[in-house]
């Protein structure tokens, strides 16, 4: 489809958000091609990492108005803007946003969501919601964990642009960097995610989700129980070889 167009070379997804008109905002065609692209790399073994990025001047633009007001009919979205969030933060499979337009609104959920984002320093973040006459509701259970109370207090409430690097100071996205840097920047982290075993890198995704959210003596015992799993499967024999033999583990052959 138009408004996201897919890419896979060498086990790397590439998912553009391709909707330049309407500044890729989270109309029901884009949600769809987002879950279709996610849930599709989830089902195939091959495919390593997601990278998430955009064409034109705007990453995400929020939500799309024009749907939201009723002045659109057509395609109907296969799972609501709440669900794509819950999908990439649960997929085994790395998520990376390489952000080289601006962010607004509930793009800044996806900007969130992502398990690693990079953004050009040139672009612009905001919660714009307010001056809608909204507020960013759905966001704010992606973005929260992610950012002080008194950052998230004076965004949400002024609904003001502010840049990258003050994205990346607050914790919203990974990092800032020059555009000429951005695709040796993420690059270098699609190399560091092909040396971690593709079963071990979606266990720890869920750590980081899922141990917060649970009592110490549950926390301890689930992780000890998942621990224990992980040192006698396959995966970790393969890369417990490898690191005494000092050669690469079988998922890494081929790659520097």
């Amino acid at each position: 489809m138009g408004e996201v167009r897919l890419e896979t070379v060498d086990g790397i997804l590439t998912v553009t958000l391709a909707d330049v008109e309407n500044r890729n905002a989270l109309g029901a065609t884009l949600l769809n091609g987002l879950h279709d692209a996610i849930s599709g790399a989830n089902a195939d073994p091959t495919v390593r990492v997601v990278v998430v990025t955009n064409e034109g001047t705007t990453f995400c633009a929020g939500a799309n108005l024009k749907e939201q007001s009723g002045a659109a009919r057509g395609v109907r979205p296969k799972l609501g803007f709440e669900e794509l969030l819950v999908e990439i933060q649960s997929s085994p499979t790395p998520i990376v946003g390489k952000i080289k337009g601006h962010v607004v609104g509930g793009g800044n959920g996806l900007a969130a969501a992502f398990d690693i984002a990079i953004a050009q320093d040139d672009v612009k973040f905001g919660f714009t919601e307010v001056r809608l006459g909204v507020a960013p509701a759905i966001i704010s259970v992606v973005c929260l964990p992610k950012m002080r109370r008194g950052d998230a207090l004076e965004l949400f409430l002024r609904g003001n642009r502010f840049p990258a690097s003050r994205a990346a100071e607050i914790g919203l996205i990974s990092r800032a960097v020059p555009a000429e840097e951005l695709d040796a920047a993420v690059d270098e982290v699609i190399a560091d995610l092909r040396l971690g075993g593709p079963a071990a890198l979606g266990f720890a995704k869920r750590l980081v989700y899922d141990v917060p959210a649970m009592e110490q003596k549950e926390a301890f015992a689930w992780t000890a129980d998942l621990s224990q799993r992980l040192f006698k499967g396959e995966e970790a024999a393969a890369g417990m070889e490898a690191f005494l033999k000092r050669r690469k583990a079988p998922w890494a052959a081929g790659h520097d």
